[in-house]
């Protein structure tokens, strides 16, 4: 693949891991696009290395939350890493990562936004500690998975309840209503945009884009919060 060996060493700086294998790397960075565009080779794609990953994440996911939480019953425990491991929140963790940037993507997903597009980018960090746990063994993926995922647990927690924060948070200290009014949506029907900003009484504050009215209220949502702890200093609920 084109500029892979510095698209390699590029990814490999930024998470802190060195692969002996590189095409196992070079796989968890191949979405299916690429892979049926270019005439790849069967299963050539992450979507193994994905299924892999999401195993792996959930137990360590699961080790680390029980440890942290002895006092937790199950119930929470099993909310607390729903938040963690689900789509939006795998896909904040990439962020850091700047992962989309180094994804090998069809033309047609490309020109879409796959580069943004969570789905994409949550199959690919699952992916890529898939790879990490076949080259480096389950020690290699744990610390990956504590150094980007699990790390600042209250910030995601933020992220991933921004809105039951928010509609708290505006209602206890300002006695207001939080809506969120649709700005646009772009796109075809099959890969639609949902633009929407986040209004506290009939001020506006954060904007969220997503492919999902929801997903793009939660966003908006987290950037208000944001903005909100910026100018009011108000600090915001985390994990005990």
């Amino acid at each position: 693949m084109e500029n892979f060996m510095k698209l390699q060493n590029e990814f490999e700086e930024t998470i802190g891991y060195h692969f002996a294998d590189s095409k196992l790397l070079e796989q968890a960075l191949t979405h299916s696009s690429y892979a049926n565009e270019r005439h790849l080779a069967k299963l050539s794609d992450n979507e193994r290395l994905e299924f892999l990953g999401d195993a792996v994440l959930e137990i360590v996911t699961s080790e680390f939350l029980f440890e942290k939480y002895p006092k937790c019953p199950e119930g929470e425990l099993t909310r607390m890493r729903a938040s963690l491991v689900c789509e939006p929140t795998l896909a904040f963790c990439t962020r850091d990562l700047n992962l989309g940037q180094y994804l090998f993507l069809g033309k047609g997903e490309e020109l879409t936004g796959g580069r943004t597009r969570k789905s994409v980018l949550s199959d690919a960090l699952e992916a890529v500690i898939g790879a990490i746990y076949l080259d480096g063994g389950f020690a290699s993926a744990k610390e990956f998975i504590h150094r980007f995922v699990l790390n600042d647990i209250g910030h995601k927690k933020l992220f991933y309840d921004s809105k039951t924060i928010l509609q708290e948070l505006v209602q206890g200290k300002f006695s207001k209503e939080v809506t969120y009014r649709l700005l646009s949506v772009d796109g075809p029907d099959h890969d639609k945009k949902y633009n929407v900003e986040a209004l506290v009484g009939e001020q506006a504050y954060g904007k969220g884009s997503a492919r999902t009215k929801k997903g793009a209220e939660q966003e908006a949502a987290y950037e208000t919060l944001l903005q909100l702890k910026k100018e009011k200093n108000i600090d915001f609920p985390q994990y005990s």
